[in-house]
């Protein structure tokens, strides 16, 4: 990777087009025909706008509009690169250096694949983040906090990690589902995970072999299909309605499944217990395994959770949880929760590969259970996020159809699917984040619409975000019924 570049872009102030308008032509040209490589580490923005001669503002906004479409990647404290995008084709040589007309390489931009797009984990500062998938990590009981890694530092490292995981925190882990989902398990049914990507890589080593046909959700979450490809499975998409996964005409021949009937991610979805009697039944005649990700199980704000599928037919189903949402992502803790049998036979291939979860993180999410820290923040957090998803409703509600909203930390906005990209990119534009559905689908895009999520923003700037996403949906519709009627 270069740590350093010159860009050769000059701007013209007697252009149509505005000032960043033009840079981020410059700068996407560049990426496609090569002139800016994966992993080129950008100028700041402000030694940028001081080549250029223009306020940093225009840089600013010029690298956020690149940010939100999935060129560029940030990278905290480091700086803004290329992202790993594949470049377009076609012989053209210049890099189009938007001599005053900002009209790039002369060819239209190709926008990334799909798949190519995986949002900065740091945001621009400034941006509001409305994007999905982060829970609120700055309110938490600093004081339990430092007490339960203080007895983990009391503890004497380990020479010999148990694949299972540690026996407390797994009896622990136990009582934690029968009190919050009520699922009769001991500690012989789990295994402490690094999380939910780290659970389904375990599950498709244990139940796939190279070639095998696995079943993920259509869209849905993009993780699944990685890791099930990445071990040498076909992944077949399974198309989902606005309560789950589509039970009539699922593939006979599938090994897997993977699904997240609590709350389905992207539409928001709950799996109804007739569907759910349905999906056991395929299950049980076709020899399929089920991997329920019990995704956003913890925040309902309607009635309570449905019993897990797990609990309704264990014999089928593998469990997958996280604390990523309760607590916080880089706590790096999870479980899996299968009949004893299976539960062995995954404890010996990661034995076998050497995979296993960090002794100190355990013992430490040990004591947060056992002292109840870990539920205090639980009901603390359902109260915080209740709050965020009644200003979402309210204010996004009238502007469109909400789905999901009863659950989770994330709603989807219904749109027109020519609306979409012009709300986006405005979106960025006024320092509002956002993520739509095309990017969750494993092929054609069927259901288009904004994926709104609430967790990591602060209450006042998720207020703030949805009354300019509010604002930019009317003005988008009202543009579009005048096109129609002219």
């Amino acid at each position: 990777m270069r740590t350093h570049v010159d860009l050769p872009v000059s701007l013209s102030r007697d252009a149509a087009e505005p000032l960043t308008a033009q840079l981020v032509t410059w700068l996407r040209g560049a990426m496609l025909d090569g002139t800016l490589a994966s992993g080129e580490r950008l100028p700041s923005t402000r030694a940028l706008a001081a080549q250029l001669g223009v306020s940093r503002t225009v840089v600013t906004e010029a690298y956020q509009q690149l940010y939100a479409e999935g060129w560029l990647d940030g990278r905290h404290g480091s700086g803004t690169f290329v992202a790993d995008i594949e470049a377009g084709t076609g012989s053209g040589t210049g890099s189009g250096t938007g001599s005053g007309t900002g009209s790039g390489t002369g060819r239209a931009p190709r926008p990334p694949a799909k798949d190519a797009y995986v949002p900065a984990q740091q945001p621009p500062e400034g941006l509001i983040n409305l994007t999905s998938g982060s829970p609120w990590v700055r309110d938490y009981d600093q004081a339990a906090w430092r007490r339960a890694w203080r007895r983990a530092a009391d503890l004497p490292p380990g020479d010999s990690p148990d694949t299972y995981g540690l026996p407390r925190l797994r009896e622990l882990l136990a009582d934690h589902l029968r009190r919050a989902r009520g699922m009769a398990v001991g500690p012989d049914n789990i295994l402490v995970t690094r999380g939910t990507g780290n659970g389904l890589d375990l599950c498709a080593m244990a139940l796939l072999a190279p070639g095998a046909r696995a079943g993920v959700e259509d869209p849905g979450y993009r993780v699944a299909r990685t890791v099930f490809e990445a071990r040498g499975a076909e992944v077949v998409p399974c198309p989902v309605d606005e309560d789950g996964v589509i039970v009539d005409g699922l593939p006979e021949d599938l090994r897997v499944l993977y699904t997240t009937p609590a709350h389905q991610f992207p539409l928001g979805g709950r799996l109804p217990i007739p569907r759910r009697e349905r999906l056991l039944a395929w299950a049980g005649s076709t020899g399929a395994t089920i991997v329920e990700d019990d995704y956003d199980a913890e925040f309902r704000y309607d009635v309570a959770p449905l019993p897990a599928l797990y609990g309704l037919d264990p014999s089928r189903v593998v469990l997958l949880g996280t604390l990523s949402k309760i607590l916080a992502p880089d706590v790096g803790v999870g479980w899996l929760v299968g009949e004893p049998g299976l539960v062995s036979r995954i404890a010996a291939l990661r034995w076998a590969v050497a995979d296993r979860t960090s002794g100190p993180v355990q013992q430490a999410v040990a004591t947060l259970l056992e002292r109840g820290d870990i539920d205090r923040h639980l009901r603390r957090m359902r109260l915080e996020y209740a709050r965020r998803r009644a200003v979402v409703v309210e204010l996004l509600g009238p502007a469109c159809r909400l789905r999901g909203d009863t659950a989770g930390l994330h709603v989807l906005a219904e749109l027109p699917a020519a609306l979409v990209p012009g709300v986006v990119d405005r979106a960025v534009q006024r320092g509002v984040m956002l993520d739509s559905t095309e990017r969750h689908h494993h092929g054609r895009t069927r259901l288009h619409g904004l994926v709104i999520g609430y967790g990591s923003a602060s209450l006042p700037d998720v207020r703030r975000g949805c009354e300019i996403v509010a604002e930019l949906i009317r003005e988008a519709r009202s543009q579009d019924r005048s096109r129609a009627g002219s």
